[in-house]
């Protein structure tokens, strides 16, 4: 089943359905490149978020990883939005195999970091928010770790998506990031993580605090990785941002500082997923009219360079060859 069949009739019937509510005729979508993303209104006004999830990207028990996750972090006070609970008892419905989940509308500006005092806050909230990541284990979520996802993302692309002219090169570069990285990964701590905490998903609700949004790609995985996306540069000349993150952060959990050598890594196998992640989208109607330049040579030239110049900032950051 694909999303051709999320007609607007079809959607609202669906939702109508699973929540109980009556609602207007009002949808309004949402930027979304996986899922399908529609703000609705009830006729009692009240203003929701219906997310309905892309078939194949996640199966049902990973989309419950999510729900349980938003779920722990209320237990320690972290600002997130929580799925509603459906008429099935369950925060999931399914229509036409497509799953679905409902959620209260909770407005806010994307956050701006412009002072230090911000970088506090910040280290502070993500603290709390692994307090309740390393609660359970999400056992249906990706593992970020070289040897993994970057692994697998690598064979993925390599067996079906790069053309054979470019592929061994860009298997080359892949292997060496991977291998380089294997041992300093090795024994990092893995939680459950937000996996994607850029200042696009914290929204500042001014009086009301930082709310965390779009736990869409949580992951099993290091804690820094949910710092390094915040960075506003390579970590070597965020030294200042990193020390009062940590600052913050470890008023609640401890911070693993030799960690901070694993973001260019990091920055490097999240290159790889992207790539990976673009070519399982790449039938959807709107993506040639999000990445026109998608799959050219001139595309994969400019991959394989940047990703072999990113390799060169991985190699600068291990003294004597290793960790």
């Amino acid at each position: 089943m694909t999303f051709d069949s999320l007609t607007t009739d079809t959607m609202l019937s669906a939702v109508e359905s699973a929540s109980g509510f009556q609602l207007t005729g009002y949808t309004a979508p949402f930027s979304s490149y996986i899922n399908r993303v529609y703000e609705l209104r009830t006729r009692d006004n009240v203003k929701l978020i219906v997310k309905f999830y892309r078939p194949g990207r996640w199966t049902l028990d990973a989309i419950l990883d999510e729900h349980t996750y938003l779920k722990d972090c209320l237990e320690f006070e972290v600002p997130v939005v929580t799925p509603l609970t459906l008429v099935n008892n369950s925060t999931i419905a399914t229509f036409n195999d497509i799953h679905f989940a409902l959620f209260p509308k909770r407005a806010g500006r994307q956050l701006e970091i412009n002072e230090f005092d911000d970088w506090l806050r910040l280290g502070s909230l993500i603290g709390r928010l692994h307090c309740a990541g390393e609660l359970r284990t999400a056992q249906s979520r990706v593992i970020i770790n070289p040897s993994k996802s970057a692994f697998s993302d690598c064979e993925f692309l390599c067996s079906s998506v790069i053309p054979s002219r470019f592929k061994e090169k860009y298997r080359s570069v892949c292997m060496r990031i991977i291998d380089k990285a294997r041992l300093l990964f090795e024994n990092k701590e893995q939680i459950r993580i937000h996996g994607d905490l850029h200042t696009g998903n914290i929204l500042d609700r001014m009086d009301d605090g930082l709310l965390l949004i779009d736990f869409d790609d949580m992951a099993m995985g290091p804690p820094v990785q949910d710092l390094w996306l915040l960075l506003p540069e390579r970590a070597q000349k965020a030294a200042a941002e990193i020390e009062l993150f940590i600052e913050g952060y470890e008023k609640f959990r401890e911070f693993d500082h030799s960690s901070i050598k694993c973001i260019e890594f990091l920055r490097a196998m999240r290159m790889i997923y992207f790539l990976a992640w673009c070519s399982r989208q790449q039938n959807d109607f709107q993506f040639k009219t999000n990445f026109p330049e998608w799959g050219n040579d001139a595309f994969w030239q400019r991959e394989i360079a940047d990703l072999s110049e990113q390799m060169e900032y991985c190699v600068d950051i291990l003294p004597s060859g290793n960790c």
